[in-house]
């Protein structure tokens, strides 16, 4: 055999899971798709079969114990991928209750055979697998067991040239069963639940033939049906998965929108960079970066802002959502419990393509956390970490604020331990004059760029930020002592 087989891969119609599966699924292949009890794996099934069912390939659905065809077709009905005019045409449900009750695998087998002779599908379906195992434990003499039923139903639907999924309430790791070895494909599904959140996660164990995605993907069911978000990943100048991207960066700089600020900076913000703005509540961050969204409109310069903290019945964002109701500002405003960072850094490149995007906001990192789902908090810092690799990769230039508690007496910059990973950063503190609190701004650094050191007086007016002079006798401050300036 000299020629190299091309092994046709379809696209199954659910977001993002042809990203993790290596560009879809093999055709032809003997499939299995395990997980606990309303993890998903039925929808998940439906899914892909409405995804890719037609008059001349059609799908064939056997149910047994688990979910009788009417129950099932109840509930998938009301997602948006459900299509009426597919059953009967290019879809078929066949109900296997009373062949397993007859508890023979021959039969069995000679059943699916022959439905599978008449309708000459494309797409196979049994659900559930383990209902079947269940209820065969008491087999005729003379019967097959279960291991051959599966060989001879995997050998003869692969004969047949069908695409095949039995789906069966299995755990891949705790309980495994001897049919996951004879699998093309090994698809797993799981959902935890900590507190009142939820999170849903994919993993593909197994797919011969092609790469897939590793690791633990989320997935989140909706009126639309399921929808993957795959782990984000740092892409070279090839396109290739690596470490750490090559930022898309420019010599131009960028005007924040705040008087004097540009200056502190050196010029404005490098394109491309990152910047941190740190202070503690009430010290103008929310106020800045509305200044730099609106400052880059008035430029021509599209921007997102992602906001974990404020709604936009709020005063601050009346400013963006005028701008955003005109198109020129995208804003993704959640507060729900079940997000992964995936998820987010997802939705939010996703807007940054449509809308062209050179600006975007995140408002605050300490509301992205309380955002993210418990079970992702543990590795934020990581997360944190790759989504500044992707925004980095995109060229966009982004402005995040980060709330600090004021000590009065030691200098910090993120609770995540994330200042490292920025270019730049401005810090915003509170300071006692004269039994009166003033607040000051510094710049600590631009990566590769001469900044002002100077601490500065600002204060919030109905016109914005009003940068003011430079604050004397700096070790004062430090000590939380008043502060005397010369006159």
């Amino acid at each position: 055999m000299s020629e190299k087989v091309i092994i046709r891969r379809l696209v199954t119609g659910v977001p993002g899971l042809d990203a993790i599966l290596g560009g879809g699924l093999p055709e032809f292949s003997f499939n299995i798709i395990v997980g606990s009890p309303g993890s998903g794996k039925t929808t998940l099934a439906n899914q892909i079969m409405f995804g890719l069912a037609t008059r001349e390939k059609p799908a064939l659905f056997f149910t047994v114990f688990g979910e009788p065809p009417l129950k099932m077709l109840r509930y998938q009905q009301q997602f948006e991928y459900f299509n009426f005019d597919k059953i009967d045409d290019s879809i078929r449900f066949v109900d296997l209750s009373d062949d397993i009750a007859a508890g023979s695998f021959d039969r069995l087998l000679e059943r699916i055979t022959q439905e599978i002779r008449i309708s000459t599908p494309a797409l196979v379906f049994v659900d559930s697998f383990r209902s079947v195992m269940f209820e065969m434990h008491k087999r005729p003499a003379g019967d097959i067991t279960a291991q051959q039923f599966i060989s001879r139903l995997g050998i003869f639907l692969s004969g047949w040239q069908a695409t095949t999924f039995l789906i069966g309430e299995y755990s891949s790791e705790n309980d495994p069963h001897p049919v996951f070895t004879i699998a093309d494909g090994l698809l797993s599904l799981e959902q935890n639940v900590y507190r009142n959140s939820m999170v849903r996660k994919i993993q593909i164990l197994k797919m011969r033939g092609q790469a897939t995605r590793p690791g633990m993907h989320t997935f989140s069911i909706s009126a639309e049906g399921i929808e993957v978000f795959p782990v984000a990943l740092v892409l070279d100048d090839t396109g290739n998965a690596t470490k750490a991207a090559n930022p898309v960066r420019s010599n131009s700089r960028l005007a924040m929108g705040v008087p004097r600020l540009d200056d502190m900076l050196g010029g404005g913000l490098p394109s491309g960079y990152s910047l941190l703005v740190a202070g503690p509540s009430g010290s103008g961050k929310t106020i800045l970066a509305t200044a730099f969204l609106a400052e880059g409109v008035r430029l021509g310069e599209p921007g997102v802002i992602v906001a974990f903290e404020q709604t936009p019945s709020q005063s601050w964002i009346r400013t963006i959502d005028n701008l955003v109701r005109a198109g020129k500002i995208g804003l993704i405003n959640t507060r729900s419990l079940d997000l992964s960072i995936d998820q987010i850094v997802h939705r939010l490149t996703q807007m940054i393509r449509e809308m062209k995007a050179t600006r975007v906001v995140i408002d605050s990192l300490s509301g992205f956390e309380l955002a993210v789902a418990p079970s992702f908090r543990e590795d934020f810092r990581e997360s944190l970490f790759r989504m500044f690799a992707v925004l980095s990769g995109l060229g966009v230039t982004v402005l995040m604020t980060s709330e600090l508690e004021d000590r009065y007496v030691d200098l910090r910059f993120s609770p995540y331990g994330s200042a490292f990973l920025t270019d730049a950063i401005i810090v915003q503190r509170y300071i006692e004059v004269q039994s009166n609190l003033q607040r000051v701004m510094s710049v600590v650094k631009v990566r590769a760029s001469s900044h002002s050191t100077e601490i500065r007086r600002y204060e919030i007016t109905d016109d914005g930020i009003v940068i003011g002079d430079p604050v004397l006798d700096y070790e004062a401050i430090l000590g939380g002592q008043p502060i005397r300036t010369k006159k």
